[in-house]
């Protein structure tokens, strides 16, 4: 048999379920209002619409949070890089700063030294060129005067040169003891004299003595004063140890 459904019992029960849905449902809404309303800032809107939305902008915010951290470490990141590149570069200029300088010290180094080698070949060369000058001078050659003094003074000169001693004194002595400074001078009549060989010039010497003793560079004339007198402290050395030690006849 079919439901009545004009039944008023029926009718007020339908009337009362809808009622409640109705209530129920707009319960629901207040609270999504009220949880939206609290979700916005102070001074937004007070109308629903505006509340739903401005909850969606605040839901959204942790997002954007995270967003802005990857940026700031990816700008930070770029930073160390950057630093690391500079100080990269400031090293390398630093070094070949120093490989610039040390190439400079060693230009300069040996330029000093080729200078200075410069200068030490010019001095050489100099010094050589002043010391052939000086050999190719001629030595101004002594002159003696042709007495008594000055055959005496040229015969100490050849005997310092080879090393016979003897002074003007003992030299001067014995001749005017010997041939009173005559070198002309002949003994004829002592043992020399006897024997053949006679004593002659400044100072008496025989022939055989004179040319036992003959000095080197002076003349082979027996007569020659200079060669007299040298051939006679040559002699008195070797026999007296110095014509000074000579004080009579020998």
């Amino acid at each position: 048999m079919p439901e009545n459904t004009n039944t008023p019992g029926r009718s007020r029960l339908a009337k009362l379920s809808r009622q409640r849905r109705i209530a129920l449902a707009g319960v629901a809404t207040l609270g999504a209002a009220a949880l939206a309303f609290s979700a916005v800032p102070g001074d937004a809107g007070t109308t629903t619409t505006d509340a739903a939305s401005s909850a969606k902008v605040a839901y959204s915010t942790e997002p954007i949070k995270g967003v802005k951290a990857s940026i700031t470490d990816q700008l930070a990141g770029a930073s160390l890089k950057t630093e690391a590149i500079q100080a990269k570069a400031d090293a390398k200029a630093k070094a070949a700063k120093a490989k610039a300088d040390a190439a400079a010290k060693k230009k300069a180094a040996e330029a000093a030294a080729k200078k200075k080698a410069e200068a030490a070949r010019k001095a050489k060369k100099a010094a050589s060129r002043s010391s052939q000058r000086v050999k190719l001078q001629p030595v101004a050659a002594t002159t003696y005067a042709n007495n008594l003094n000055g055959w005496i003074n040229h015969a100490l000169a050849i005997m310092k040169q080879k090393g016979i001693p003897g002074s003007y004194y003992g030299l001067y002595k014995n001749i005017m003891r010997e041939s009173s400074g005559n070198p002309s001078a002949v003994n004829g009549w002592d043992v020399n004299a006897v024997n053949g060989t006679p004593s002659i010039g400044l100072l008496q010497v025989i022939q055989p003595t004179f040319n036992a003793y003959h000095v080197s560079g002076t003349s082979t004339n027996i007569y020659d004063p200079v060669a007299n007198i040298t051939a006679a402290a040559n002699y008195a050395a070797a026999r007296y140890g110095s014509i000074d030690n000579v004080n009579s006849a020998y």
